[in-house]
């Protein structure tokens, strides 16, 4: 049972990425941390993009933030809603807020607002724009150029401290001193990111928003601007970030970072949601769970304050775990498409059987193809060396006695089981004498799985017939 108490309104809460490249593990966790807590109070979780960066927003990249999603399970209960379809409601917004004296006109340039920062640089303060253009009762304004049209900035408090609780760190404060006043439309009239942000999440009626902790400095701003809305504020959580194994922030030269990177290597998306919540957030020690149990378990207050790290081996782990635990059907479908793209025959064999026999062996889809091409693909004979060292006369001898007996056995593991057995009987033999001279012989190796059930899921006429070979 969760320590959290129900919130007094119904949850919503909302992931909202930006379009400019694939869905990475720390947007995906934010997904799933957000999509958990209101799957836990029966809230809302709605999905909105936010591709007002026109330079770097593409439609690949509001695909691949989709695909993502799709991936792991996490879908939402309203949108994907798009911020560049909204357009008018935030103009409409700048206008009631120029009218009602909450925001301003501003024409100063950016290489003036640059000065100015310069400025307060050299006098050891805060860099900021000045005010120049903030309207203040007995204030004359400059006047007003002709050659610019101005940007509109938020009338920020000056006096006082913005602050909130948040959800994983606590108490936080900000100075609103330290607060400049937020360009919230540029001079084309389009509005800003946290401009947008704070309409969204008036309108979409957003309680409770949980994100990474870079968005911390982003908190008071929007805060104060929902404020002079006369808005509702929701409760914020900022959860710290994903570090790699060296102890560095996550990037792509760790390796993959995309999660559907993930799928390409053959991981479960089960194994990839328990890993992630895992990732910052914690049932006392339960390593693995469903994402049923994730639901019922998922408290905030569980949700760590430090950051946490990259483990690619506890990732194999887990995974490892949830292909063993998998239905053998649901694996064959998964794998199929992985074998058949190794040029594996598919249907040469009887799949179910064969991911049976390899699941307890494979961390991922792709290992658990890899192993299959030993049913699935062309047959490449022993290395000389290897046919040298364990094809011996001896052996040669052993193998066809046991193939003569073979060719009229039941074809069944239980039944060459007892077949191997009695060979080595016959012949004074242990296990290995037999069993390496046969997978050299049936699969050109030293290694398979149990040497019985390779034998029945390769059929009596394949193994037959490479016996004959030797």
């Amino acid at each position: 049972m969760s320590h959290a108490s129900p919130p007094s309104t119904p949850v919503r809460t909302r992931f909202a990425p930006s379009p400019t490249g694939f869905l990475h593990l720390g947007g995906a966790r934010t997904a799933l941390f957000s999509w958990a807590y209101a799957r836990h109070f029966g809230g809302t979780f709605i999905l909105r993009v936010e591709d007002t960066d026109l330079e770097r927003s593409t439609p690949e990249a509001v695909q691949a933030i989709l695909d993502g999603m799709a991936w792991l399970g996490l879908t939402p209960d309203e949108g994907p809603f798009y911020q560049m379809q909204h357009m008018d409601r935030y103009r409409e917004v700048v206008a009631k807020m120029l009218a009602e004296g909450t925001a301003y006109h501003c024409y100063s340039s950016p290489a003036e607002v640059d000065e100015m920062r310069e400025r307060a640089r050299a006098l050891g303060q805060k860099p900021r724009y000045d005010g120049t253009w903030r309207p203040e009762p007995g204030k004359i304004l400059p006047a007003l150029p002709t050659d610019r049209k101005p940007v509109v900035r938020f009338k920020s408090p000056q006096d006082g401290a913005t602050g909130w609780v948040d959800m994983v760190k606590g108490p936080i404060s900000f100075d609103n001193s330290e607060l400049d006043d937020l360009v919230i439309a540029r001079p084309d009239g389009t509005p800003t990111y946290n401009f947008c942000v704070v309409v969204d999440d008036w309108d979409m009626r957003i309680t409770h928003v949980l994100r990474g902790d870079d968005h911390v400095n982003n908190t008071p701003r929007q805060i104060t601007i929902l404020r002079a809305l006369g808005a509702p504020v929701p409760e914020y959580g900022h959860v710290p970030m994903i570090l790699g194994p060296d102890g560095e922030k996550l990037s792509k030269r760790h390796g993959a970072v995309s999660v559907m990177e993930y799928d390409k290597q053959g991981y479960l998306p089960e194994a990839m949601i328990n890993y992630l919540a895992r990732l910052g957030w914690s049932h006392g020690d339960d390593e693995l769970f469903s994402r049923e149990q994730l639901v019922a378990w998922f408290d905030p207050q569980h949700l760590s304050k430090s950051a946490a790290q990259w483990d690619p081996k506890k990732l194999n782990w887990v995974s490892a775990h949830y292909i063993k635990q998998s239905d053998d059907h649901t694996l064959v479908q998964a794998v199929t498409p992985r074998i058949a793209a190794r040029g594996g025959d598919i249907h040469r064999v009887d799949l179910t059987q064969v991911v049976a026999l390899l699941k307890d062996r494979a961390e991922t889809l792709e290992q658990l193809a890899d192993s299959a091409m030993l049913f699935c693909g062309a047959f490449e004979p022993a290395a000389p060396e290897l046919v040298t060292q364990h094809l011996t006369e001896s052996a040669r001898l052993v193998l066809k006695d046991f193939a003569a007996q073979a060719a009229t056995s039941e074809w069944t593991r239980a039944a060459l089981s007892a077949l191997i057995k009695s060979t080595l009987s016959a012949h004074g033999l242990k296990m290995p004498q037999l069993a390496i001279p046969l997978r050299v012989a049936i699969a050109g190796t030293t290694q398979t799985p149990a040497i019985d059930a390779v034998l029945e899921i390769l059929g009596k006429n394949t193994v037959l017939g490479r016996l004959a070979q030797i």
